[in-house]
């Protein structure tokens, strides 16, 4: 392809008009500073595979706060500004636009985050992960619109590949393996065979990495539009073991996760995630929690999945009551009990399932314990069996409205005083 390739076009018809025009603003502000600015990432790969991206990345040859402040100033925009990563945010309007320095980062140690310094824009696209990544496009006037490439990702882009820039990328951060196959599989791109080497080289460096991490590129692997096709290849070659040998990125994961589609237009990653682990064990469960650190919610969640297992052979009665299904159900994770539905193959199950997820859930009698006190009854035990006794009543249809409540409640005080006569 032509180094001299212009994408002011794509831009103009590819990003909203109030994004352009605050980029726009941005490169005129920029060039008043004598500095010049950059979109760059993931929307310029986007801009040339004609796809939607919204979420821009400036880069400036100079102080991106600095450039932020003065930008705020003139385009009515709010900012906010992180010093220690030399970053800010645009935000106007609807918008909001991440602006950093250009910069060079030095590793320490392998895994371990950079030591940021100041550098120029080609520097600065060297420290991308592939080559489809670093490219920029300069918003100074000018050359606005002129494709950087230093790198020649045009190149890989039209041979669908996914190379890394250099031979230490995957030493430097080996969450670019879980990154490369992210992009492979949304791009439908494949891995640059030398760059398929390296990761195979250096995929026991993900060990190096802390579980918040890791967990954040499982999380946006399961964000992906088709999240099985990630973790299948990262199955083939290694990397789900790394979470966990017990994992497996199989058939029968592909096909849950297509259900979960079929039952939610965009199931949350929660529902992933437990699907994914539903073949692990109690104790393979709580090494994968350890593992990613989860949060006490996704956590529970995949506990919750685990203790449901051991309850679905009593699900599948047929002639299994509601209060009991309900008795079953009660007091797990709406996502908990979903990935038990999909995972599990018995249809009478899945009724039980929807049943209570559709209406047994918010069923509720109309006696309340106000009610109870006012008809002679005691705050205690007692009262609450009768509520407890009354719900199920409830959700198994024998009353329907408040009078029929009290008719039965009455009946056990008298069916109740007789016994006590007797």
């Amino acid at each position: 392809m032509s180094e001299t390739v212009n994408l002011a076009g794509q831009i103009e018809k590819q990003l909203p008009a109030g994004l352009v025009g605050l980029m726009r603003q941005a490169g005129e502000v920029a060039a008043g500073q004598g500095q010049r600015l950059y979109l760059v990432g993931g929307v310029v790969r986007d801009l040339l595979l004609g796809r939607t991206n919204l979420d821009l990345d400036l880069v400036v040859e100079g102080d991106a706060i600095d450039l932020a402040q003065k930008l705020a100033g003139t385009t009515r925009s709010k900012i906010t500004t992180h010093p220690r990563f030399h970053t800010a945010k645009i935000q106007r309007e609807k918008w909001s636009i991440d602006l950093a320095t250009a910069r060079t980062e030095i590793y320490d140690r392998p895994g371990a985050l950079p030591v940021v310094q100041p550098g120029t824009i080609d520097i600065d696209l060297l420290r991308r992960d592939f080559t489809i990544n670093a490219m920029a496009v300069e918003l100074t006037p000018g050359g606005y619109g002129r494709l950087i490439d230093p790198y020649k990702g045009q190149d890989d882009i039209k041979d669908m590949l996914i190379r890394v820039l250099h031979e230490s990328s995957f030493i430097d951060d080996s969450t670019r393996i879980w990154r490369g196959l992210r992009y492979e599989q949304r791009l439908n791109f494949r891995l640059e065979t030398a760059t398929l080497k390296l990761m195979n080289r250096d995929i026991d460096r993900l060990d190096t990495i802390s579980g918040d991490r890791i967990r954040h590129e499982l999380e946006l692997a399961l964000k992906e539009e088709f999240p099985e096709r990630v973790l299948r290849r990262a199955a083939e070659l290694g990397v789900l073991a790394k979470l966990h040998p017990g994992l497996k990125g199989d058939s029968w994961l592909v096909e849950k996760f297509k259900q979960a589609r079929m039952a939610s237009d965009t199931p949350p990653p929660g529902l992933y995630l437990a699907l994914l682990a539903y073949r692990l064990n109690s104790a393979e469960a709580e090494e994968l929690i350890s593992r990613l650190r989860l949060p006490k919610l996704l956590a529970q969640t995949l506990r919750d999945a685990d203790n449901l297992k051991g309850k679905l052979g009593s699900l599948a009665d047929p002639g299994l009551a509601p209060s009991r299904t309900y008795n079953l159900l009660h007091g797990y994770s709406q996502t908990a009990i979903i990935a038990n539905s999909l995972a599990g193959d018995s249809p009478v199950v899945r009724q039980h399932i929807q049943l209570f997820l559709d209406r047994l859930r918010y069923v509720r009698p109309a006696l309340t314990g106000n009610d109870l006190i006012k008809m002679g009854f005691a705050p205690g035990p007692r009262m609450k069996a009768i509520l407890e006794r009354l719900h199920e009543a409830r959700l198994d249809g024998k009353v329907t409205d408040k009078k029929e409540e009290e008719k039965l409640v009455k009946g056990w005080v008298a069916k109740e005083s007789r016994i006590d006569k007797f």
